[in-house]
């Protein structure tokens, strides 16, 4: 099917519907986009309408912010720090999924300070976190401030930071390759873990970038993952010859390509694959609210078409296609 599947990252959830639903934008539900006709895409098995009338024409409550402890504080590499945080047994099972990230501040800041931030590993029979954080910003800055035993700020659980999940949850008894570069190490890992455990053998393709080291050493292992090393984007952003002969070696023998990196790289990589192989990517969206409310999420397309690319579910082929740079 060579077409564009929408799907909400909320439908069906505790948070569904939302506030999109009161103002007619809701991504799903024909009739809360006020039309006339019931045409409702990928049924969930809850209608959204029924639940926005049982709940008196409102939307449902948002994610709430509540106070965790940090167990510990690590400083990985310049920069980079990996908080162990445990929190309420709810929520990191609720973040246990591939795609799944948070909005982390200093408690003693207000909630302009929210910095969004991926889930790289949790462990709900101990009740406990795992995010990595590259200080760069007045809002990691201040995250970095905070000590173990101290409180840290966190709202949740937010599941939209992986583009093409589905092709993730299929993929099975297969060969797996994934690509990361820098930062991207962190979020990689819920995908190679859950990819593992369908079955797939994993080759793991990983740039450094500025770091020094590997972030997530014992992770690889764990997954008895095939490392590569490598450059994977030259000066200009254009895909590296070495990554370019690792895609044409293994691309007719994998299930699945997942890459976590900037944008660039996405686009060049969906370029240099053929149009039958499977892709999921890291969410790069500029996220904010995390509710679809504030809009920093939105990006444009032709025929003024808008997608909030907080709670929408694509395929990464659909990403930039269409897309208004201006």
């Amino acid at each position: 099917m060579n077409y564009e599947i929408k799907d909400c990252i909320d439908a069906g959830t505790e948070y569904c519907p939302c506030h999109l639903a009161e103002t007619g934008d809701c991504l799903l539900c024909s009739h809360l986009q006020g039309k006339n006709f019931c045409d409702c895409t990928n049924w969930k098995g809850v209608c959204i309408y029924q639940e926005y009338a049982w709940n008196g024409n409102h939307a449902k409550n948002l994610r709430k912010v509540s106070l965790c402890k940090i167990l510990k504080k690590e400083l990985l590499d310049t920069n980079v720090i990996c908080f162990t945080i445990i929190a309420k047994h709810k929520l990191v099972q609720e973040l246990s999924h591939p795609g799944s990230f948070i909005f982390v501040r200093n408690p003693k800041s207000s909630g302009y300070f929210d910095a969004p931030i991926s889930i790289m590993d949790t462990d709900v029979n101990e009740n406990i976190i795992k995010i990595v954080i590259e200080t760069k910003g007045i809002k990691t800055k201040t995250i970095d401030e905070l000590k173990e035993n101290d409180n840290i700020a966190i709202r949740g659980p937010y599941w939209n930071g992986i583009l093409g999940l589905k092709n993730i949850y299929q993929s099975k008894d297969g060969t797996s390759l994934i690509i990361a570069r820098g930062i991207g190490m962190a979020p990689m890992v819920p995908v190679m873990k859950k990819l593992y455990g369908n079955g797939n053998e994993i080759i793991a393709v990983v740039d450094k970038g500025n770091f020094k080291d590997i972030l997530i050493k014992e992770y690889l292992d764990l997954c008895n993952a095939k490392l590569i090393q490598c450059n994977i984007l030259n000066t200009d952003g254009t895909l590296s010859d070495e990554l370019k002969s690792i895609i044409n070696k293994y691309e007719k023998d994998i299930n699945i390509i997942y890459c976590s990196g900037p944008d660039i790289f996405i686009s060049n990589l969906l370029e240099a694959t053929s149009d039958d192989t499977k892709i999921a990517c890291c969410n790069n969206a500029r996220m904010c609210c995390g509710e679809g409310i504030c809009g920093t999420c939105s990006t444009r397309y032709d025929d003024d078409i808008v997608k909030r690319l907080c709670k929408l579910q694509i395929d990464p082929k659909y990403i930039f296609k269409g897309r208004r740079s201006l």
